[in-house]
């Protein structure tokens, strides 16, 4: 809608894109929130501004977070309920996190190529759709326990779009230098159209199998989740004792997760078990054939690079020589600096996917130093200690899994 004067410029430019109900919301939470420090006190303001903030997370695909949020922890900074020195006292505290978040995220995605390159092998060398998946999920679970969930997410992600265009190309006539548009299927020839409608439920599934594969991944260990790092910082556990104390959980939690997998495939439950359709698999060998023999030796070189740091991060990790951020620094110096990327502009897009989630931590932070301040906690706490023990550990664990469900875990952990 075009703006005509200046107040509408001012509304329309607020929170941007967002519907204007969640404007309102949010405009409405910031009136609120001093009418209520005056009436009802910190305390209670203090539990409503964590319910808005929650808020702000349950609703991120409407806006991201950092925004909404962060009017939110500016005014209570401002309302008195916390102070600029415990904000930065929070954040100070967490730094391990936010170096995890600033360089171990970026120093995967100089290993991405490498990442693809084994998933393009995995996804064309075996035929077996209940293996691919176990494959699949296995290998997203063991990756994430080294290295960030969501960056082997976007590489699964990437193959099967990769993937999925070369067959959309093929399927509309056209050869591989050519360029497509793969968003509509006005071009693809009808004798294509229900190998592409079950390619696409092949790759659907398969995607689904190696998110979750992260996730189940991620839990076991200190640098798979952020949140991991938040707990094993506070109790003093490195890499392998983090993975050994949470075992009991985590084991079977991957086993299960692994059997539900290839369950799923194995009955064709829910939309998984489609299969790739060997038309497709001959054009998308070919495909990898003709990349392949492309492959020159300084392509080669980068390959052997990246696995070279990937083992060091593996070591280095285990070992314990350094904390994760520094680690993560570490692999971006060797992984560039023997690859040849030297110019800034190349090295600055490893850090967008990761400095707005590290902005929103420290927005977090801001939260939890309200609810520190104001000792939001301390009557809940008081009364899971007056549980027995074996209640008091299943209490946390259901109110965590709750807040988590609808909210973010990091936020949870940090809390």
């Amino acid at each position: 809608m075009a703006t005509h004067t200046l107040s509408q410029a001012f509304v329309s430019n607020f929170l941007g894109h967002s519907p204007n109900w969640y404007k309102l919301a949010i405009i409405g939470f910031l009136i609120a929130n001093p009418i209520l420090v005056a009436t009802v006190g910190p305390f209670l303001t203090g539990w409503i501004l964590i319910i808005e903030f929650i808020f702000t997370l349950a609703m991120a695909l409407k806006c991201y977070p950092l925004q909404p949020g962060g009017l939110l922890a500016i005014e209570a900074v401002v309302l008195g309920m916390t102070t600029p020195e415990t904000v930065y006292h929070e954040a100070a505290h967490n730094f391990p996190v936010i170096m995890l978040l600033m360089f171990m995220v970026a120093g995967i995605y100089f290993l991405q190529e490498l990442l693809l390159f084994g998933f393009t092998k995995i996804l064309l060398k075996v035929e077996s759709k209940v293996i691919l998946s176990l494959l699949f999920s296995l290998a997203g679970a063991v990756l994430s326990a080294f290295l960030d969930a969501l960056t082997v997410t976007a590489v699964i992600i990437t193959v099967a779009q990769g993937f999925y265009h070369v067959y959309h190309k093929i399927a509309s006539g056209k050869q591989y230098h050519h360029d497509h548009d793969a968003s509509g299927d006005d071009e693809v020839h009808e004798l294509h159209r229900s190998d592409l409608d079950q390619f696409r439920s092949f790759l659907r599934s398969l995607m689904m199998h190696g998110a979750v594969g992260t996730a189940l991944g991620g839990v076991c260990t200190l640098v798979g989740e952020p949140q991991n790092l938040l707990i094993g910082h506070e109790a003093g556990w490195h890499f392998v004792e983090f993975f050994i104390r949470v075992a009991p959980v985590s084991m079977p939690v991957l086993v299960v997760g692994l059997m539900t997998c290839a369950a799923l495939e194995a009955t064709g439950w829910f939309g998984f078990g489609a299969k790739l359709p060997q038309v497709v698999r001959e054009i998308l060998s070919d495909y990898e054939a003709h990349e392949s023999a492309k492959r020159n030796k300084q392509a080669i070189a980068r390959l052997w690079i990246q696995g070279l740091s990937a083992v060091f991060l593996v070591f280095a990790l285990g070992f314990h020589i350094a904390e994760v951020g520094v680690i993560g620094l570490t692999v971006i110096v060797l992984a560039t600096a023997f690859n040849g990327i030297t110019e800034e502009h190349r090295l600055g897009h490893a850090f967008e996917e990761a400095l707005p989630f590290t902005s929103l931590l420290v927005v977090f932070f801001g939260i939890v130093a309200v609810i520190h301040d104001q000792h939001l906690f301390k009557p809940v706490i008081d009364w899971v200690l007056t549980l027995d023990g074996a209640y008091q550990t299943s209490a946390f664990y259901i109110a965590n899994g709750l807040l988590s469900a609808i909210s973010d875990n990091v936020f949870v952990a940090t809390v």
